[in-house]
């Protein structure tokens, strides 16, 4: 009886629970600037990384975005095109994004931390982090963090996000320690960045109840509610100020 396949002949569209934030231009950008076709990419990918199931038809539909590669997938890719995975990732958010992205291992990953390998794999495939500060400092060192970066993949960023929606909403001042212990910044310029964020919130607010009734205020009103869902943005494009 004849097993089936590995992969189908005609790739489905890519599920996005499991799919990488995968950046089909740049791979297809960088294969062309190499001159290579989908055939030498797939040729590649199958001899070099032994992956016989690869074809111009599939590396086509990555380039299409009809389907997304693995993280095996992902990695082999970058080694025909001479590139380093994260260049052919979208912005990473997950653990898992940003540990392929550094084309790391997760044994590596783990030793770095101090986790054993499963308990790590654990948090990677549920996106949970569950380390102790200092495995935290370990993971940004390791994965080299941005301070954004970190937040989210530590976990911190609804928490964050709750901080500072109290914050501009109430007394600013009463927040700064609290925000300080999610994000490690310098004091005076974290009160300098929510005192900013207050003041763009209460300036919407104050329109608002300005206009009164009209559509003015209407529209003020729906500006506040998105500067609130977006809170987190605003906070880390005034801590670049």
């Amino acid at each position: 009886m004849r097993r089936p396949s590995a992969r189908p002949n005609q790739p489905s569209p890519p599920d996005p629970s499991s799919a990488l934030p995968f950046n089909a231009p740049a791979a297809r950008r960088i294969r062309a600037a190499l001159g290579m076709g989908p055939e030498h990419v797939a040729h590649g990918m199958r001899v070099s990384y032994g992956l016989p199931y690869v074809t111009p038809d599939l590396v086509t539909a990555w380039e299409r975005q009809l389907a997304a590669p693995s993280g095996a997938e992902l990695t082999a890719l970058a080694g025909v095109l001479w590139c380093s995975p994260g260049e052919l990732i979208g912005r990473p958010r997950t653990l898992r994004e940003h540990r392929i992205a550094r084309g790391l291992p997760p044994e590596d990953v783990a030793r770095a931390v101090g986790l054993d390998l499963p308990r790590y794999l654990r948090m990677e495939e549920r996106d949970d982090w569950r380390g102790n500060e200092r495995q935290s400092a370990a993971l940004a060192e390791a994965l080299d963090l941005a301070l954004p970066d970190f937040v989210t993949v530590t976990g911190r960023e609804e928490h964050l996000a709750e901080l500072l929606r109290s914050a501009v909403a109430t007394r600013w001042q009463a927040y700064v320690r609290p925000v300080a212990k999610v994000v490690p910044l310098e004091r005076p310029q974290l009160e300098r960045t929510l005192q900013a964020l207050h003041q763009d919130y209460q300036g919407q607010m104050v329109a608002s109840l300005n206009w009164g009734g009209n559509s003015a205020a209407s529209d003020a009103g729906d500006a506040g509610r998105d500067y609130l869902d977006r809170i987190v943005d605003h906070f880390w494009e005034r801590t670049r100020l």
